[in-house]
């Protein structure tokens, strides 16, 4: 409610003229709000001055709706810089004004009476200890009043639809390289992917090795590799605007990128000059493609309980025996960064080794032809141009040398260093997943007419895609700034935790109001729209559940 004696202009062109100055304002009393919401859960999740993991646990839900206040704090921090660089730059217009406003509107009134965890686990503010009051300042009144409204919204659609033709619905606050190498990825998906992306899918078939190669050429998997291993050395920010367009036409064309990615991070975070100087260049060329073997079938999360054993022989090479789940692209790859246990004596990360193992690729009509191993396909909803697989193995070869790091003992931690990078890749490729259904949903909702007029005129349709595009940019915000921060050699594993817990729910939301906007329509195979959805659930769940990332983000606030 409005405080006595303030008058709330009940004008849109009132709240445009000082929206700076209030979205600025906004920003402190959010985080003294976060200030008092930490020290509470602190207080409660804490024995003998040290968080007990016990506490932790009986007070999860507090926990976890820290880390999603903390995220949505941040979120206004990065939408307010946004606005900021655009506003210096001349290009803040109106589009991107609404776009801010309705952020800080809904994000605001969000803060104060409820955050969407998941569909049905809506955090309050008193589940953590903090009174909403905290938030109720003249200018967060006016905000949360006057900047979502159905006017505020209905305007930003047709101003929506005036830009359809343009790469991103708003200036992105991106230098011209990036946004050149966006609009380059940008024309490849719509050329080479997004035509034949939903037949891919619905026959369940790998994407076409012509494909591979020609992001090959293009230089995908090498993008961040250093010039001296044979990469472009480009940076992690490059590495999200590409993962997003490509995305954006085909999730599984996206994240073909993430394995060379990951073998990249582990080898040059963590392998010797030899290992390095003999393995990058050939991911660089994708001479080489690799996959990552981390998951079992009883463990999930919990890599520290992996029990697939490494035993080295008389000859110091390793004899690998165990199962691994979820395993993508297993069959095609020539390389596998497989993490085992080699000290039989442990129980937990400490006895756990990083190796790189060689494999022969396999065909269609024979997988797994290397002598060892063996897998089966698992058939999954979505995210199905790669597939997924389970493999066994049985005293499954791997040279000596090719320990990463020729160091037992060192793999979780290996592992842990490359999450930063992995997470904000996937926070980009929901930010991709979400932006094609934003795409599919506004097309659909201007070609569909009922009641003798498009979808898209009608105000709770306008509403869903306008919400669309505001959370697609406040998750876009995100992930660029925990990029940033990676390419200026900050720690920012909170920052990536941030970005892919807002932007799998950003993904997931988009593709579910999309596929309501299509009604009937939507839930039949041939629309897009039903793949989309498919491939978006998944972004909650890999590279750390959405209940596990709140679990890290909620640990590193309170440690």
């Amino acid at each position: 409610m409005p405080h006595d004696g303030q008058d709330i202009p009940m004008t849109q062109s009132a709240l445009l003229a000082d929206l700076m100055t209030l979205t600025s304002a906004a920003i402190p009393p959010a985080e003294k709000l976060f200030v008092a919401a930490r020290a509470h859960v602190q207080d409660r999740v804490s024995k003998d001055g040290r968080v007990s993991g016990a506490l932790l646990e009986a007070n999860q839900t507090a926990a976890h709706g820290l880390a999603w206040l903390a995220t949505y704090v941040e979120a206004l921090r990065q939408m307010q810089a946004w606005a900021e660089r655009l506003q210096a730059d001349g290009k803040f217009g109106e589009i991107e004004q609404l776009i801010h406003q309705i952020a800080f509107g809904e994000y605001l009134a969000q803060m104060r009476g409820g955050i969407p965890m998941s569909q049905g686990e809506i955090i309050r503010l008193a589940d953590i200890g903090v009174d909403a009051a905290m938030l109720n300042t003249p200018e967060i009144d006016r905000l949360v009043a006057l900047a979502n409204t159905q006017d505020a919204r209905t305007r930003l659609v047709a101003l929506m639809q005036d830009q359809a033709a343009s790469t991103t619905l708003g200036a992105t606050g991106l230098d011209d390289e990036l946004e050149m190498i966006r609009e380059q990825f940008r024309r490849f998906a719509v050329e080479k992917v997004e035509p034949f992306a939903h037949e891919w899918h619905l026959n369940d078939e790998l994407i076409p090795m012509e494909i591979i190669e020609e992001l090959a050429e293009m230089g995908v998997f090498g993008l961040t590799i250093p010039e001296e291993y044979g990469g472009f050395g480009l940076s992690k920010a490059s590495m999200v605007v590409v993962s997003e367009e490509l995305s954006r036409g085909y999730i599984g064309v996206g994240s073909l990128g993430t394995r060379s990615e990951i073998a990249a991070e582990l080898i040059e975070g963590g392998g010797t000059d030899a290992q390095k100087e003999y393995w990058l260049p050939k991911i660089a060329s994708a001479e080489i493609l690799p996959t990552a073997v981390f998951t079992e079938p009883n463990t999930g999360s919990d890599l520290g309980a992996l029990r697939t054993r490494a035993v080295k022989d008389e000859n110091g090479d390793y004899k690998v025996t165990g199962n691994k789940t979820w395993i993508t692209h297993a069959a095609r790859t020539h390389i596998m960064t497989l993490l085992a246990r080699t000290d039989p004596d442990t129980t937990d990360h400490r006895g756990l080794s990083m190796f790189i193992a060689e494999k022969t690729p396999g065909t269609d009509e024979a997988p797994f032809p290397t002598e060892g191993m063996s897998g089966g396909e698992i058939e999954v909803l979505g995210y199905r141009g790669m597939k997924e697989y389970e493999l066994g193995f049985d005293n499954f070869h791997v040279k000596g040398d090719n320990l990463l790091g020729g160091e037992e003992g060192q793999g979780f931690k290996q592992l842990m260093r490359t999450f930063e990078a992995a997470r904000i890749q996937t926070a980009a490729r929901a930010i991709g997943v979400a932006q094609a259904a934003l795409d599919v949903a506004m097309q659909y909702g201007q070609d569909r007419k009922q009641f003798s007029k498009p979808l898209i005129e009608f105000p709770r349709v306008s509403g869903k895609l306008a919400m669309m595009a505001v959370e697609i940019m406040i998750a876009r915000q995100l992930t660029y700034y925990s990029a940033w921060q990676k390419d200026h050699g900050h720690r920012c594993d909170l920052e990536a935790g941030m970005a892919k817990l807002l932007g799998a729910r950003v993904a997931w939301a988009a593709a579910d109001n999309g596929l309501q906007i299509h009604g009937g329509n939507g839930f039949a195979l041939e629309y897009k729209i039903s793949r989309i959805l498919c491939d978006a659930r998944i972004l909650n769940i890999f590279e750390g559940a959405a209940e596990i990332q709140a679990q890290v983000i909620a640990r590193r606030l309170l440690g």
